[in-house]
C-alpha cells in the first residue's frame, strides 16, 4: 500500500470492564484471560498488513494489547500519554448506578456537542480530544508509508475519531467500540484533516 492507514484500537479486556468500573487514571488493571486472548486474536488479524508503528497510551491494558501486534511484526511498542482516557475525575473506580449515570449524562452532552462539558473533576471531551489529536499528529510526522497501530480507550477513540477524520462527523449513532475493536483510517490529502475513516468496528464506511 501506498501512504498511510492508521488503526485505531480499543484495548482488550480487563475485570474492571466486566464490572463496568470508571477506570482512567493508569496504569491501571491488567487483561484478563479473554483480554489476552482478543490481543493475540488482534495480533493475528494484522498479521498481513504492513504494520510500520505500533503505539499504546500509558495503561497496562493498552500495552499488553499493543505488544502481541508489535511481536508480530518485530516492532517495540512506543507509549505515547496523550493516547490515555479520558480522566473520570471524582468518578474514578465508581462501579455504582449513580456514577454511571453522571457519567453517561456528560457523555449524551459531548454527543450533543457540547464538547466543554467535564467529567466531575476530570476533563472535558475538548481537553482530552486535543491531547489526543497532537499525539496522533506526532505519531504521524514520524511515518511516511505502512499501517500505525494506535491502542488507546474507548471514550476517547469515540471522541477523537471525528476529529480526525471528517466524514465520522456527519455519521450519527455509531456502535460503542468492543473490546479490540478497530476504527480505519486512511491519509487522503482531499479531506479537511487529512484522514478519511474508512471501517469502524466492522463496518465499512463511505
Amino acid at each position: 500500500m501506498t501512504g498511510l492507514r492508521l488503526v485505531l484500537a480499543r484495548h482488550a479486556e480487563t475485570d474492571a470492564n466486566l464490572r463496568l468500573v470508571l477506570d482512567s487514571l493508569p496504569p491501571g488493571p491488567p487483561l484478563n484471560d479473554l483480554g489476552r486472548r482478543q490481543a493475540a486474536e488482534l495480533a493475528e488479524t494484522l498479521a498481513v498488513e504492513p504494520v510500520a508503528g505500533v503505539y499504546a497510551s500509558t495503561a497496562i491494558r493498552a500495552k499488553q494489547t499493543a505488544q502481541p501486534v508489535a511481536d508480530r511484526h518485530g516492532l517495540p511498542v512506543d507509549v505515547v500519554p496523550g493516547l490515555h482516557e479520558v480522566f473520570m475525575g471524582d468518578l474514578e473506580g465508581t462501579e455504582d448506578e449513580a456514577s454511571m449515570r453522571i457519567f453517561m449524562g456528560v457523555a449524551k452532552a459531548w454527543s450533543e456537542g457540547d464538547l466543554d462539558r467535564a467529567m466531575p473533576g476530570g476533563e472535558s471531551a475538548r481537553e482530552a480530544v486535543d491531547r489526543f489529536t497532537t499525539a496522533v499528529k506526532g505519531i504521524r510526522e514520524r511515518h511516511s508509508h505502512g499501517v500505525l497501530v494506535v491502542v488507546s480507550h474507548g471514550a476517547l477513540l469515540r471522541l477523537g475519531a471525528p476529529s480526525l477524520a471528517a466524514n465520522l462527523q456527519v455519521i450519527d449513532n455509531l456502535p460503542l467500540l468492543p473490546n479490540t475493536g478497530r476504527i480505519v483510517l486512511d491519509e487522503d490529502a482531499g479531506t479537511p484533516t487529512g484522514w478519511r475513516a474508512v471501517l469502524w468496528t466492522g463496518v465499512p464506511l463511505n
